[in-house]
């Protein structure tokens, strides 16, 4: 790409590499925003083939498959490559049109492919016979050497998991369970749910941990509130039966307590003070 950007002024370079960079960055979190940055780019650089390739992916984020074919097959033409040659067919079946996929699987652009585009051609092949209600056709399709292979390549979970979401969608349920295990194996970077799947199969339920939580809480508070409510009338019942005579004591001996500072020279009890009335009252 950098290459390719060098045809261009210098200032115009970096402004269309800074839009592609977002697009890179943007298209799985946001594809509408990578499209939006893809236009950008489109608009200042349309002869360059990484600019149409880039906006054809983002257009194909956002599921414009007419407008990413367009796209795809201007940077085929620029370039001369065949690389694009899988997801293009994979515009078709977006278009509707899986005839014109299984047809493109076909052609001899396919043994052009590396691995990995053959690969993905193949997916998109089986993709299209299952979208025609071929199901046994789609099965048959993916049974490739590359499926077969203990050896764990980028694409190897994508092709098992397809294998075994054809097997499920046939209603052969023990060897798609087989299946998705054995994509799980090979899955080490989560790229697709085979564990649900398994999960699913399996008739595990997952409980949202925070409602349950939640709902303990509620009835520990209400627990609390209830042994509140008890101590309360406890409280209410220990006041009842309390001696109003002792009572009126403690309160003198609080009032005492509370009147009461050490560091104060000028104090006085209250017991003091009662007495020395008492005494000047005999006086009197």
């Amino acid at each position: 790409m950098r290459q390719e950007l060098l045809s261009l002024p210098k200032g115009l370079a970096e402004e269309v590499s800074k839009n592609l960079v977002m697009v890179a960055r943007l298209i799985d979190e946001d594809p509408e925003q990578a499209y939006a940055y893809s236009r950008i780019a489109l608009r200042l650089a349309s002869r360059v083939a990484a600019v149409r390739e880039a906006a054809g992916f983002a257009a194909y984020a956002t599921q414009k498959y007419s407008e990413a074919l367009a796209e795809f097959r201007a940077a085929k033409r620029m370039t001369g490559s065949v690389e694009l040659w899988p997801v293009m067919a994979d515009c078709e079946r977006g278009l509707g049109r899986p005839e014109r996929a299984l047809a493109m699987a076909g052609e001899p652009e396919v043994q052009k492919l590396d691995k990995a585009g053959q690969v993905e051609m193949r997916l998109v092949a089986a993709g299209a016979r299952r979208d025609q209600g071929q199901l046994e056709a789609a099965i048959v399709t993916l049974q490739s050497p590359e499926l077969a292979s203990s050896a764990v390549q980028p694409w190897t979970a994508r092709l098992r998991y397809a294998y075994a979401d054809a097997l499920l969608a046939a209603g052969r349920e023990d060897e798609a369970r087989e299946w998705f295990g054995k994509a799980l194996e090979a899955d080490k970077e989560g790229a697709t749910d085979a564990s649900d799947r398994l999960a699913e199969l399996d008739g595990v339920e997952f409980v949202d941990a925070a409602i349950d939580l939640s709902d303990d809480d509620e009835v520990g508070n209400d627990d609390l509130a209830e042994d509140d409510r008890d101590e309360d009338i406890e409280d209410d019942e220990d006041i009842e039966d309390e001696d109003p005579a002792e009572v009126a004591a403690a309160e003198r001996a609080t009032d005492v307590t509370e009147y009461y500072d050490e560091d104060d020279e000028e104090y006085e009890s209250l017991e003091q003070s009662a007495a020395d009335a008492d005494v000047r009252g005999d006086k009197a």
